[in-house]
């Protein structure tokens, strides 16, 4: 469905006006999912007994809520800068949400979360297919608009902590809200165009994902693998990337390239 945000001004926006605004709203996106000592506002799941259960650490289970608690922000940023904004219409589409602003121009924003695995790095994120829509940019399959129609693809990422010892098992009653330890913490957000953060491997497993880095300090700072290559060789890259399953299917020996060296010697780029 589409939300349409107040028209009170007229904001026509390039790619870096856009990125600047939405870093600068993003400081204040804390303040919707964490309490003052930096604990997260949800305790668990309550049902018509009263009861609340806990939350499992399960990463898709904490996005989605925190993506759900984070969307009044996302309303505000929209309406405070004269966007309209356009959700995904399935699941698997791309990206989660469409920012249009009063000239037609598009702006599509990814929302990632990923724990932190150690205080210097998380988990890792997927930064969307690198085959289907990607390669084939005027198409509508499982993407809002064609990917060649934004201006940007941007990444909104969250890092957090995960608490220990939190039982999944237990339940409480709502006189206990405030003996419920939250299962995660310590939210760190970050407004990065996709390229900047991406690595020249697929981020998961067998998966046709793009993956990024896993330093905090790159992630917020854009130090990828194409950081200073730019965006049209990370294009490129990802555009003829082959698994060791796409090449067979496509009767080669074996894929052109598997990382960012090959690449560059299969492009005579010094």
């Amino acid at each position: 469905f589409r939300i349409f945000a107040s028209l009170n001004r007229t904001v026509i926006m390039t790619k870096e006006k856009f990125i600047e605004l939405l870093r600068n709203a993003v400081c204040n996106f804390g303040e919707a999912i964490s309490t003052d000592d930096g604990n997260w506002v949800v305790k668990g799941f309550v049902d018509i007994h009263r009861n609340i259960y806990t939350i499992s650490a399960d990463t898709k289970v904490i996005s989605k809520i925190i993506e759900l608690y984070i969307f009044p922000k996302i309303i505000e940023f929209a309406a405070a800068n004269n966007l309209t904004i356009e959700l995904t219409k399935e699941q698997n589409f791309y990206p989660d949400i469409t920012f249009k602003d009063s000239d037609g121009n598009l702006f599509a924003v990814d929302l990632k979360s990923s724990y932190r695995k150690s205080p210097t790095h998380v988990n890792g994120l997927t930064l969307g297919a690198f085959t289907g829509y990607f390669r084939e940019r005027n198409s509508l399959k499982n993407i809002t608009h064609p990917y060649s129609a934004y201006k940007a693809h941007i990444v909104l990422g969250v890092i957090y902590d995960v608490a220990d010892g939190i039982d999944e098992c237990k339940t409480y009653t709502l006189d206990q809200l405030n003996e419920i330890v939250s299962v995660i913490n310590n939210f760190q957000f970050f407004v990065r165009e996709k390229w900047e953060i991406a690595i020249d491997r697929p981020g998961s497993g067998n998966t046709k994902n793009i993956g990024s880095v896993h330093k905090i300090e790159d992630l917020l700072n854009g130090k990828g693998t194409f950081s200073e290559l730019g965006e049209d060789v990370f294009n490129d890259y990802w555009m003829y990337y082959l698994t060791a399953d796409m090449a067979r299917k496509a009767e080669l020996p074996k894929p052109y390239y598997t990382n960012i060296s090959e690449y560059k010697k299969f492009k005579h780029i010094e």
